[in-house]
């Protein structure tokens, strides 16, 4: 009996403390629990929220599978563990377990909004509506079921439902800047006001932590990206000598699959995203000497003259103006050092624009122009298919600059 009254104490108290944030101390309580009671649902359920938090998602998914084996038909089990599978990229099961979810819970508003953005990450926007306009109609306040509302009304072609959700839910924002941000740029993207200069820090963080379980998979397969090789291609021809001899700085390393291509050219690899999921699967490549997460407008500048090649793929096109950019590549490089980057081509005459993608598109003749008045000059530059989106392919140029004079 003993034993049990403890248990029961632990639980409380871990239940109380992980309400503060003191999620180690939690942790700790929880695994007494179970020395106890080993098929204590509650406290495997717990551990897995816990782990979750911490960004062990293989934990997370461990503990959630137990606490649903050991009570299956649990709503709150069920939602955790879905919430964790779709984190961790399993959508299908992601899918599967949030409908269980919602039997036990129909009208609980943060599983309804995780089925619709698993839903939508799956590529089937349109089944993803229901779920979505229900939470965000069961929270009237709240602005994230309505922003994820209208992510799904643009993938699924309803550019106006798109921007009427985007208004919503920039009124439902009020004080938090950062989701208003977000709202206006896909307003923006959608056509309704001018684009920022760049997308908002917090969307393309939140985008890309989303992304990280299937990044790879998805781009290489589904879309066909080879940007990385075909950079370090163009180095190559650029006389740039993959001898292993530079300091080199991967800016938007996402999971590392850039570093790949850059590796050969590298006597020192460094990394940086703003995104800690991308950084997360980056490491475990064991390629790179050090990782920073971080926005490279800021993160740059404090480093001048560190790199002699810094190389960005796919990274531009979330910053229209490019031009503090470029300043920033040309202050962390050595004199004669070298910048190799990709953008995605806009028209002719336009220095930017936001396509409906919600990324950037440049006219390569505005970027030489840009690059030219930070001190570089250009040694090479090429057409090149990024990637294909919606089965059509996106159409981009391939930078090779060096910070000084004589290309």
């Amino acid at each position: 009996m003993a034993q049990a009254e403890d248990a029961d104490r632990w639980l409380r108290e871990g239940v109380a403390r992980h309400a503060r944030g003191e999620i180690a101390a939690a942790e700790t309580l929880y695994r007494k629990v179970l020395q106890v009671r080993p098929d204590d649902a509650n406290a495997a359920n717990l551990l897995g929220v816990a782990a979750r938090q911490r960004g062990d998602l293989a934990a997370a998914l461990e503990w959630g599978a137990r606490a649903v084996a050991l009570r299956p038909g649990v709503g709150a089990f069920l939602a955790n563990h879905g919430a964790a599978l779709a984190e961790a990229g399993r959508l299908e099961e992601a899918v599967g377990t949030l409908r269980a979810a919602l039997a036990a819970r129909p009208d609980d508003p943060v599983v309804l909004r995780n089925l619709g953005q698993a839903l939508c990450a799956m590529g089937d926007p349109r089944a993803a509506l229901a779920p979505l306009e229900r939470a965000a109609a069961l929270q009237p306040d709240a602005a994230e079921p309505m922003l994820a509302l209208a992510h799904a009304r643009r993938e699924a072609g309803d550019g106006a439902g798109a921007a009427a959700a985007a208004e919503a839910a920039l009124v439902r924002a009020r004080g938090d800047a950062a989701l208003a941000a977000q709202a206006r740029f896909l307003l923006a993207a959608l056509g309704r006001c001018a684009p920022p200069e760049r997308a908002p820090s917090s969307y393309v963080r939140d985008l890309f932590d989303q992304y990280a379980p299937r990044f790879e998979a998805e781009l290489t397969g589904r879309l066909g990206y080879r940007t990385p090789e075909a950079l370090a291609a163009l180095l190559r021809r650029a006389g740039v000598a993959a001898e292993g001899g530079l300091r080199v700085l991967d800016l938007g390393c996402g999971t590392g699959l850039s570093g790949a291509a850059l590796a050969p050219f590298a006597a020192r690899l460094e990394g940086l995203d703003l995104s800690p999921r991308m950084l997360a699967e980056a490491r475990r490549r064991g390629l790179y000497a050090a990782l920073h997460e971080a926005d490279l407008l800021d993160w740059l500048p404090r480093h001048p003259r560190a790199f002699d090649l810094v190389a960005a793929a796919d990274v531009l096109n979330y910053l229209g103006d490019l031009a503090p950019a470029l300043a920033a590549i040309g202050a962390a490089l050595v004199p004669g050092g070298v910048a190799a980057f990709s953008v995605e081509a806009g028209p002719a005459g336009a220095p930017y624009t936001l396509g409906e993608g919600m990324r950037y598109r440049h006219d390569p003749v505005h970027v030489a122009a840009l690059a030219r008045a930070a001190g570089f000059s250009e040694l090479a530059r090429e057409a090149a298919i990024l990637r294909r989106e919606r089965g059509a392919p996106v159409a981009g140029v391939l930078f090779v600059l060096r910070l000084g004079g004589g290309g």
